[in-house]
């Protein structure tokens, strides 16, 4: 594969499927940073394939296609959420929560310094995504953290 037209990946690429990939492409970059590396649109419009880059992370980002699954939608509005989560440590976690619930998110969780050591929050972007955010802190306090740890035990009892 010498004439290969890009070089071989081997890393794990995420590839989210939304409802509006262009507004989406939009809200990452103004939310969380994301340069867009490339799109791909059909003739009417849609985007077909979208590659967008967090820091050197990149992830695949598509509109949703019933077409292509029997008439049924994947995106997280067609199916009424998701149980995937994307995370991203951030300089500063409180502006990125600002930054994305001015975009459109709506904060789940947070900002809290958390047991663990982290300043985190959660959000619920515009297209059916979480997010988790995360600035590091100082680290854990082994008393708090002694009994963060008992507390989450206890859940689901």
């Amino acid at each position: 594969m010498a004439d290969a037209h890009r070089p071989l990946r081997t890393d794990v690429i995420p590839e989210i499927v939304v409802d509006g990939t262009s507004a989406a492409l939009t809200f990452y970059d103004a939310a969380f940073g994301a340069e867009e590396l490339f799109r791909h649109e059909t003739e009417n419009g849609r985007i077909i394939h979208a590659q967008v880059s967090f820091n050197g992370f990149v992830i695949f980002v598509t509109d949703d296609f019933p077409e292509m699954h029997g008439g049924v939608g994947t995106s997280p509005m067609a199916i009424g959420g998701t149980p995937i989560c994307l995370h991203r440590d951030v300089v500063d976690v409180d502006a990125a929560v600002g930054r994305a619930v001015a975009g459109g998110a709506t904060l789940v969780h947070g900002p809290e310094d958390m047991f663990w050591g982290d300043r985190y929050a959660r959000l619920s972007d515009p297209f059916g995504y979480q997010w988790s955010l995360a600035t590091p802190g100082p680290g854990p306090d082994a008393a708090t953290t002694e009994e963060a740890e008992a507390e989450f035990g206890n859940l689901g009892d």
